[in-house]
């Protein structure tokens, strides 16, 4: 007859692989997303009157006005746009210095 304890040491390492798996997926994929989402809170919150942005849809502006939620942006002389702080995602004069 075969031994019976055979079964669990079996268990225990598809414990371990399982427990690994999650270990390595919070490392190379929750966590980086969690410092990028952190990193962009901070960025939308330090916004102020001035900054040069870029808008998630291609749109580049001035700030002339910020409330709670939304900014008021100046895309061209004396046309103005209103875009909730979700829809900024990038500041462009630090693009602009990439180029």
């Amino acid at each position: 007859m075969a031994p019976q304890g055979k079964g669990q040491g079996g268990a225990l390492g598809s414990f371990l692989m399982l427990f690994a798996i999650i270990i390595i997926f919070y490392l190379f994929l929750i966590r980086p997303q969690m410092k990028k989402q952190k990193e962009v809170r901070n960025f939308r919150s330090s916004l102020k009157k001035g900054d040069k942005v870029l808008t998630i849809g291609g749109i580049y502006g001035k700030i002339t006005d910020i409330k709670d939620t939304t900014v008021t942006l100046e895309i061209a002389e004396n046309v103005r746009i209103k875009v909730d702080k979700s829809g900024i995602i990038n500041d462009s004069s630090a693009l602009e210095e990439k180029k």
